[in-house]
């Protein structure tokens, strides 16, 4: 019998799906890992199960202990999950320009949500130190840390890096995807440069992110002045993230992420969130870098249902100077 254990059992070993209309404009196999699919809804679960897995064999979470950590959403809904079937409790402390959804989603789970003004890393009320802070004082409880505790890293190196090699016969030619934390493209870029020290490793930022500009030229120079996308883009360079060997780095503004999403919705039946369309536009640019006949990687990391007032608000997106394209319109290679 094929059979998981419980909740955690279910995590990982996601469908890689070819992306028919962007294969066919660029002439490479475009493949993205439906990281959606995972049973608390993103790629999250993967390093939120790797993080509370280290915090117990370490001895640092005991029974009936709290897990707390400062996130844009993802991680928290998937430690929440967890914590659910293991008996934690779980606190989140959440930046307030989150999407309403995220935070009723934890609200749902039982997590107990602290919404805090968003401010840089630099500033002591900025929510990952607000996190920690309450994790000191909390009894019986850890800090998750998902941005420098490696066992983030550590997660996507033993799962979702083996599972992309795997399902691609080993051809893959490179990957591509945004950072946050850092640990998804560490922990992928890692293990696929073990196997194929050849393989394309790049790294795709949003605007008001020093990311692109850190793995191109070696500066924490910021481009563009911000973004509608979530949980991504960052000031500073991670532990997760530090020491990885990226090839290259490129910039996406927030339209072709929207172009990207739709066309995703209309024409491959997918709907996902905006860090997903970012990473399918970088994944098409990638592929007019290496050229036709490549096989490139990318994910998607989280369902669009969680952006539903947002990136599916036609409203909300104006009030970003947003459009949404008309149906009938594919995505253009003149676009990126």
């Amino acid at each position: 019998m094929n059979i998981v254990e419980g909740f955690t059992g279910a995590i990982g070993n996601t469908p890689l799906i070819k992306l028919e209309t962007l294969s066919e404009i660029t002439g490479c196999n475009i493949l993205a890992k439906a990281e959606f699919m995972n049973p608390g809804g993103s790629v999250k679960d993967r390093a939120a199960l790797s993080l509370i897995q280290q915090a117990e064999n370490s001895g640092q979470l005991k029974s009936g202990g709290t897990v707390v950590e400062g996130t844009a959403g993802n991680t928290g809904i998937g430690l929440a999950h967890i914590c659910n079937a293991r008996g934690y409790k779980c606190v989140i402390v959440i930046p307030e320009t989150q999407s309403q959804e995220k935070m009723d989603n934890l609200r749902l789970l039982g997590a107990e949500v602290r919404p805090i003004p968003a401010v840089p890393f630099k500033n002591p009320e900025n929510y990952v130190h607000v996190a920690k802070r309450i994790a000191d004082e909390t009894e019986n409880s850890v800090w998750a840390n998902q941005f420098d505790n490696t066992a983030n890293r550590d997660a996507h190196f033993d799962t979702t890096g083996p599972e992309i090699w795997q399902q691609t016969d080993a051809t893959v030619d490179g990957f591509i995807c945004a950072t946050g934390t850092g640990g998804t493209l560490a922990g992928i870029g890692r293990y696929l440069k073990q196997q194929r020290p050849d393989v394309c490793i790049a790294l795709a930022d949003p605007s008001g992110s020093v990311l692109a500009q850190w793995v191109l030229n070696g500066e924490l120079k910021l481009t563009g002045d911000g973004s509608i996308t979530e949980g991504i883009g960052n000031g500073r360079v991670t532990a997760n993230l530090q020491g990885t060997e990226i090839d290259t780095a490129v910039t996406i503004g927030d339209q072709i992420t929207v172009d990207m999403v739709y066309h995703l919705l209309y024409h491959e039946g997918l709907l996902v969130g905006a860090s997903s369309g970012l990473n399918v536009a970088a994944a098409v640019w990638l592929a007019g870098q290496l050229g036709p006949g490549k096989t490139i990687v990318t994910l998607l990391t989280d369902h669009g249902s969680r952006y539903q007032s947002r990136l599916f608000n036609q409203q909300w997106l104006e009030s970003k100077n947003l459009v949404i394209p008309a149906r009938a319109r594919r995505f253009e290679l003149e676009n990126i």
